[in-house]
């Protein structure tokens, strides 16, 4: 197993590996051209470049999550499709990476979160934390796996303020996962950069992520902005793979406001980022 989550000491440094044709960011894995067992060598490939470099949690994930007003429409991925892409992978990855990297898939579908969990992952990182599917919640507490329940809305729209609206969110989406069973030491939040969030919404959470950790009572913090559009607008219009100075820059702001896992594409960079921030902020 790998070494556990424990909060407050250190930045969780958590790798993307998208196992698909359609990623924003231009990294999926499933090309069409491949078979699924070349699928799964990319991603072990990718994933040992990503553990050497220093990522503690490797990040599965089978459909794309890209938000439909900032990228337009895709098309939904069955939970069957979804199944027979990840799953394999997140058992590779645990045979391979396990005893020093947890696993995590995401997914919004229950069915998916327990074929992952049954093949090794150990944190189902849900985009609707459970609304969309309770059956990730239910997955999670079956398992005793950790739960990253992430804030997303359909479309930008907040008439009480963008913070009191997603904190009030989160404290509800906590509750309910916590009536289907999902231990509160499980539970981590996840402000959802860039789902169903426009620039000044992106930076007015990022601005006030430390006040936000204590308006959800203080439950570990993901924070996920890496090579988001709210970075490329700030940097005139820079493209996603020309991203990485503005990610780094909302990486050490994040931990110097609390957040406790950052998910990232470029995972080398962001390692030197995270120690340096980590040296700063945790001594």
């Amino acid at each position: 197993m790998p070494p556990p989550l424990a909060w407050g000491h250190r930045t969780w440094l958590m790798g993307i590996l998208n196992v698909t044709p359609d990623s924003f960011s231009g990294d999926g894995l499933a090309l069409a051209d491949r078979t699924i067992d070349e699928i799964v060598a990319a991603a072990v490939a990718q994933a040992r470049g990503f553990v050497a470099a220093g990522a503690e949690i490797l990040d599965v994930g089978a459909e794309s999550t890209r938000p439909r007003d900032a990228y337009g429409d895709h098309p939904e991925v069955d939970a069957t499709t979804e199944e027979a892409l990840a799953v394999p992978v997140v058992r590779a990855l645990a045979e391979a990476f396990g005893e020093r990297a947890h696993v995590s898939i995401d997914t919004s579908k229950g069915s998916v979160a327990r074929a992952a969990l049954a093949a090794g992952a150990t944190i189902v990182n849900d985009v609707w934390a459970a609304r969309h599917d309770p059956g990730t919640a239910q997955a999670a507490a079956a398992a005793g796996a950790h739960l990253v329940l992430m804030h997303n809305a359909e479309e930008i729209d907040y008439p009480r303020g963008v913070f009191d609206e997603v904190a009030d969110w989160l404290r509800q989406a906590a509750e309910a996962a916590a009536q289907r069973g999902v231990a509160r030491s499980r539970m981590i939040v996840d402000p959802g950069i860039g789902f169903g969030k426009g620039t000044q919404e992106n930076l007015e959470l990022l601005h006030r992520l430390e006040e936000l950790k204590v308006a959800v009572g203080g439950l570990p913090m993901l924070v996920g902005t890496s090579r988001k559009r709210f970075i490329g607008e700030l940097l005139d219009g820079a493209g996603p793979d020309d991203r990485l100075e503005g990610t780094a820059a909302t990486v050490a702001l994040a931990i110097a406001a609390g957040a406790d896992i950052v998910r990232v594409h470029d995972v080398a960079v962001i390692a030197r980022t995270r120690r340096v921030a980590d040296a700063i902020v945790r001594r």
